[in-house]
């Protein structure tokens, strides 16, 4: 397993003191709660360990945190549109046949006949559960976590294998 997991990104500041808005794999997840570090990977490349200041919910249902010396907008501009990661050994493990929703980021995406989709790329919190984002190439597509999407998820063999929806034209 890789030491970070990813929980979601920075998606705006919020305001003029420093906060900021994180959209979360989750939204459901209280990881962020179990933590005083958050690990950045910013657009520019860089990483960097900030201390949590505060974490309160923004309007929309996200997260509205603020950093340990990062009291004005100016401050955090920088990290819009950061990865945010937590240290897996500062969580609890998730329970016998669970698992961290940042775990399933990299995994090749098979259907059921066995054909490849391409990798999930990233996890968006859109609307009641979380959607799959498989891009192969320059293709892309969504497609919900949810059993009926979702046949198995293997993360020792790093596949996931799915059952795509039909879409009616």
């Amino acid at each position: 397993m890789k030491p970070l997991l990813q929980i979601g990104y920075i998606a705006r500041v919020h305001g003029l003191r420093g906060e900021l808005v994180l959209k979360t794999f989750d939204p459901q997840s209280t990881a962020i709660n179990e933590v005083d570090v958050l690990v950045l990977g910013t657009r520019g490349g860089e990483t960097l360990e900030l201390e949590l200041a505060s974490v309160g919910e923004a309007p929309g249902g996200d997260l509205l945190i603020k950093f340990e010396g990062h009291k004005r907008r100016e401050d955090v501009e920088q990290f819009k549109g950061s990865a945010v990661s937590v240290r897996r050994e500062d969580l609890e493990p998730p329970a016998e046949g669970e698992f961290f929703l940042g775990d399933l980021v990299g995994l090749e995406v098979l259907s059921v006949e066995g054909k490849r989709l391409g990798e999930i790329t990233e996890i968006w919190s859109s609307g009641p559960v979380p959607n799959l984002v498989i891009r192969d190439g320059d293709a892309e597509q969504m497609i919900p976590f949810a059993e009926e999407f979702v046949s198995k998820v293997d993360l020792e063999a790093k596949r996931v294998t799915v059952i795509p929806p039909v879409y009616e034209e």
